[in-house]
């Protein structure tokens, strides 16, 4: 009887470490497909956070306006707490110490150019950087930033309905900074017309450590 309880209890023991195993594991994979929620999730225990949503009205174009980013607070699952403050579409830091920046820019480009034999198919490069300006610095600098090109066109393109639906993808920037109070940070991305701002596919935040 003794030996028959020590085999259940281990058994038991088996079965319920992997059961723990497979819940991380379907845990991590989730998050792996969606880092917006992962890091809003961080994002909101820490201290001191903040959490914005891009939004892109192309309407402004029409109008001759200049093409801009707003970022925006306090809408869908963007927030700030601890102090961080978004002023003039720039993130303001609220006090000295490590903080780690990230933000991704989410894209949809059309690769056809209207050559029914698929060449000629020009590179679009797509861009996101973010931008710090520092007042002991008295200048901006790049934090960080990243190119990509796109609609590279390949034989196996031709049968491939992606070539006529578009290709979609996105450009994730993420790092940590020793940061002063003050400092601003924004974003730069270019292609505004291809991005992608539904569902919060395009954010930036920045957390404290």
């Amino acid at each position: 009887m003794f030996r028959f309880l020590i085999k259940l209890l281990f058994v038991s023991s088996v079965q319920m470490e992997s059961t723990r195993t497979e819940a991380l594991t379907g845990r991590d994979t989730a998050e792996k497909k969606n880092p917006h929620d992962t890091l809003r999730r961080i994002s909101s225990k820490a201290k001191a956070a903040i959490h914005l949503e891009g939004s892109y009205d192309d309407d402004d174009e029409e109008w001759s306006l200049p093409a801009t980013l707003e970022w925006r607070c306090g809408q869908g699952q963007a927030f700030a707490q601890g102090g961080f403050q978004l002023v003039e579409n720039q993130i303001v830091i609220p006090h000295s110490g490590l903080y780690f920046v990230y933000s991704q820019a989410s894209f949809r480009v059309s690769c056809s150019d209207g050559d029914e034999q698929g060449a000629g198919r020009n590179l679009t490069p797509l861009s996101h950087r973010i931008w710090r300006y520092s007042d002991s610095v008295g200048t901006k600098a790049s934090l960080m930033s990243a190119v990509r090109s796109v609609c590279q066109h390949t034989p196996q393109d031709d049968d491939d309905d992606r070539v006529e639906q578009g290709w979609y993808n996105a450009i994730y920037l993420g790092a940590v900074f020793q940061l002063n109070s003050g400092d601003k940070l924004w974003a730069e991305i270019n292609q505004l017309s291809a991005l992608e701002t539904d569902d919060g596919k395009t954010f930036f935040g920045v957390f404290a450590l």
